[in-house]
């Protein structure tokens, strides 16, 4: 059965950065594009080199949706769902993430 898990304050998240928190033994890339508490979770591992680096992508608009460009060779990521746009066999996991009583907080 899956339960919401405390990842950390939704103040803790700079707005239009992403972090990445640890969920169970998965590392996970939450995303804060505004100022208000809109968040989106993906894999936190590029699949194109195998390393923990989604977080600290560059998160963009791209035809109307937000996107995460890897650190690496910037291949993009939608933030909605983990699709990638250069290659949808190197598609990420997306998670559950929401804001309740100011605590970040992931499906697990």
């Amino acid at each position: 059965m899956s339960q919401w898990v405390n990842i950390c304050k939704i103040d803790d998240i700079i707005p239009a950065t992403g972090v990445c928190a640890l969920l169970s033994n998965e590392h996970v890339a939450i995303f804060r594009p505004r100022h208000d508490e809109q968040l989106f979770a993906i894999s936190n591992i590029d699949p194109f080199f195998e390393a923990s680096v989604l977080s600290r992508g560059l998160i963009a608009e791209h035809q109307g949706e937000l996107w995460v460009a890897s650190p690496l060779k910037k291949q993009r990521f939608r933030l909605t769902d983990g699709h990638c746009i250069e290659d949808e066999s190197h598609s990420v996991k997306h998670y559950d993430v929401r804001v309740k009583d100011g605590n970040v907080q992931l499906k697990g």
